[in-house]
């Protein structure tokens, strides 16, 4: 590509950029070539290569972070299938102590997020990303070689700081490496490995834990990480922010959000068990609170905040994140939920269930490719609002299933859920980092992630609040025990009607989570007003 600087003339010189031709003897042809205004020499045909390489460079970074959101999903879906057997190899339950594999795991994500966010802004993604990496890498080999309950749940902390660092730049990657007119199809490519990683993660869990251990569960991640370990190391190119730009760092912000974000976190994930109304929960709630609004004051009295104010007081992008936690209150439920439907009340086996489980992730990766496409070309302003629509529809068409709804029934609905999922996710996502400034794109991708995280734990708290409530927590375990067979029908036909009139209300409660995020998408605004926050 040969290009022909503007001539600018300075006070007191001229200085024009010239566009030369040159030719060389004895050639074949004559080169053509340029200068600039400082006197530097360059050639079309390395601008072509250097083009070249920038778009062969934006694909590969979309593969090394779709590849390291795939794995930490991935892992995490096949973690909560391997609980049963790694309960059974310490002999302790399921619930207690065990459940810090899960909770834990998300405690350190919620409370690192906006920190390693901000790091990413200042230091740069590729440093924040490869490290993650490596902890990631070494925490799934401790978790292995974990010879007790204890060390396996440390371990699982560490585990949690790799995956957070790993979430806090992932999307901010993919962002800021593709134009505009892309970004929505990078995304919903994006979204399709990790759809695929949720679909399959039950699957290979329940393989996993049937053929080998539950040791496994882990091994599995460090080969795969390795190689993009590897490939990041050797395909990924970024401009680091030069060292003005990078502005300081806030501990006393860091500390407080962390702590108050982890706080709410835990009493969310612990509620139902200790009780809403217990000690333990309420000096959850009590600590969460106080230091978030701690952060806040504090926040706002100091020159560089971890959370940019550009984006707390950019309405596009807070109703952008408002919708996006209503989307996680609302769809993460059911793949908590339909285990229990599937495997107690119907009698399926974990690999049925994990089969049973994939038509929503795989519509969602059919679809999201499809409408981040749309949101290229048309905007996102109509996607978000009507793939809420639908995803609201499925959720009250599969609360309708019941103890005899044949398994294309369910099928079909689950699906439903997925198209609306993947409407929603891409076009959504797009609008919200495309609202962020360029040099607060990795705590974008920081409250994008704890958007997710915190949405993910209302939504198992509050229906498996209901849940628990309406009896179906206890009927489960009844209608899947040995002593099911010898009730008498009249007996276990209540406590199917117990079941399912529990799990309908839980998946009631989600679609109304989605209606009301019907409304927040509408309310964001139209592409044109992220244009001009920008």
């Amino acid at each position: 590509m040969v290009r022909e600087d503007m001539m600018e003339k300075k006070p007191g010189k001229k200085n024009y950029s010239r566009f030369e031709s040159m030719s060389m003897s004895k050639a074949v042809g004559a080169a053509t070539i340029f200068t600039d205004k400082l006197g530097q020499i360059v050639n079309p045909s390395a601008a072509h290569v250097d083009k070249s390489q920038q778009q062969m460079s934006k694909w590969a970074i979309l593969a090394l972070a779709a590849s390291a959101s795939f794995m930490t999903t991935l892992d995490g879906s096949i973690v909560n299938i391997g609980l049963p057997s790694i309960s059974s190899t310490f002999h302790a339950g399921i619930s207690g102590a065990t459940e810090w594999i899960i909770i834990g795991y998300l405690v350190v994500i919620a409370a690192s997020l906006l920190t390693f966010g901000r790091l990413a802004d200042m230091l740069g993604r590729k440093p924040i990303f490869m490290l993650g990496l490596i902890i990631f890498i070494l925490g799934s080999m401790l978790c292995g070689l974990a010879p007790s309950l204890l060390l396996l749940i440390l371990a699982r902390l560490f585990q949690g700081i790799g995956g957070a660092l790993i979430f806090a730049v992932n999307v901010a990657m993919i962002t800021s490496s593709f134009p505009r007119n892309e970004r929505g199809l990078a995304l919903g490519l994006n979204a399709v490995i990790v759809s695929l990683g949720v679909a399959t993660g039950p699957t290979i869990g329940g393989i996993i834990t049937e053929y080998l251990t539950w040791r496994w569960i882990f091994y599995v991640n460090v080969p795969i990480c390795l190689l993009v370990l590897l490939a990041g190391w050797y395909f990924y190119r970024e401009q680091r922010p030069q060292q003005g730009q990078r502005g300081r760092f806030d501990p006393v912000g860091a500390i407080t959000l962390a702590i108050g974000l982890a706080a709410l976190t835990l009493g969310l994930s612990f509620g139902q068990e200790w009780g809403w109304l217990s000690v333990g929960a309420l000096i959850s709630f009590a600590v969460g609170f106080v230091m978030l609004a701690l952060a806040v004051f504090v926040e706002s009295h100091v020159e560089h905040p971890i959370v940019n104010p550009k984006l707390v007081t950019n309405r596009v992008f807070v109703f952008a994140n408002v919708s996006f936690i209503l989307c996680m209150m609302a769809l993460f439920a059911p793949g908590f939920l339909l285990p229990f439907y599937f495997q107690e009340l119907r009698g399926f086996s974990t690999i049925e269930t994990g089969l049973l489980l994939t038509p929503l992730p795989l519509m969602l990766a059919v679809v999201a490719p499809l409408s981040g496409t749309l949101a290229d070309r048309f905007g996102s302003r109509w996607l978000s609002p009507v793939g809420l629509t639908i995803a609201c529809i499925g959720l009250a068409l599969v609360s309708q299933i019941n103890a005899q709804s044949p398994t294309w029934d369910i099928i079909w609905r689950l699906a439903v859920i997925g198209i609306g999922q993947g409407l929603f996710q891409s076009p959504n996502t797009r609008t919200m980092m495309g609202a962020a400034p360029q040099e607060a794109q990795g705590e974008a991708s920081g409250l994008l992630a704890t958007g997710r995280v915190v949405g993910q734990s209302i939504s198992v708290a509050l229906t498996g609040t209901v849940f628990a409530a309406l009896g179906g927590a206890a009927a489960g375990p009844l209608l899947s025990s040995p002593q099911a067979h010898h009730l008498s029908a009249l007996a276990l036909s209540g406590l199917q009607n117990t079941f399912v009139g529990s799990f309908r209300a839980s998946l009631l409660v989600c679609a109304s989570f989605a209606a009301i995020g019907i409304f927040t998408a509408l309310a964001r605004g139209n592409d044109a007003v992220v244009k001009k926050a920008k």
